[in-house]
């Protein structure tokens, strides 16, 4: 099924529909090569995964796609159920489709282990756009729908299931060949900030400068 995409500019909430509040789901199983174990580099007194966590997790049945057990010193702080990467090194779409299969909210929260910016009200942002209409609810950097963010999105849980699946098994990856099979809202986001990843020593730099 190939929906027509949305794009959204006025961030209107007509439309939305009352329901149980999103998921999330972290994706932790992530090879990190450019910068080994970043996951657990401190992040405002607290490993990056830690951070993310509390910030996404509040009032949310929250997940984690691993790849493994997790170090000692997160996994004693964050309390979430754990779901393997059945298809390893596959990259993102393989843990999500792990996950998902696995959660039971209808919509779920897809975020990067990795976006120490990425907060709540981030996620209520994009839940104000929910309506049957639509199965995922994407940001984009301003009005460019050729720039968007696939780990800071919300998916309608058994769509993406039952478009994702495929993808994978046919032997791509691209999340974006997922966005494209579903029916999706593209919403604009001004402030980028949310969309920053640590996936060097540069980034990783940056973000303790603006954490000290």
């Amino acid at each position: 099924m190939t929906g027509r995409a949305q794009h959204d500019l006025g961030g209107n909430r007509s439309g939305a529909v009352q329901r149980a509040r999103a998921g999330v789901c972290i994706l932790a199983g992530g090879e990190a090569t450019r910068l080994p174990g970043k996951l657990a580099l401190d992040a405002g007194d607290v490993p990056m995964l830690v951070r993310v966590y509390r910030n996404v997790s509040a009032g949310r049945e929250t997940w984690l796609s691993t790849k493994g057990p997790l170090p000692d010193a997160i996994a004693a702080l964050v309390d979430a159920p754990q779901v393997v990467d059945r298809w390893p090194l596959r990259g993102p779409l393989s843990g999500l489709l792990s996950t998902l299969s696995e959660m039971r909210t209808e919509w779920v929260f897809a975020v990067a282990g990795d976006a120490p910016f990425v907060d709540g009200s981030f996620i209520d942002g994009l839940e104000a756009h929910v309506s049957p209409q639509y199965d995922a609810i994407v940001p984009m950097h301003g009005d460019d729908a050729k720039r968007i963010e696939p780990l800071a999105a919300l998916y309608r849980r058994d769509a993406f299931l039952r478009e994702g699946l495929p993808v994978l098994l046919g032997g791509e990856g691209k999340m974006r060949l997922v966005i494209d099979r579903l029916r999706t809202r593209f919403i604009p986001v001004k402030d980028e900030r949310a969309f920053a990843n640590v996936n060097t020593p540069a980034d990783y730099a940056k973000l303790r400068e603006v954490l000290s």
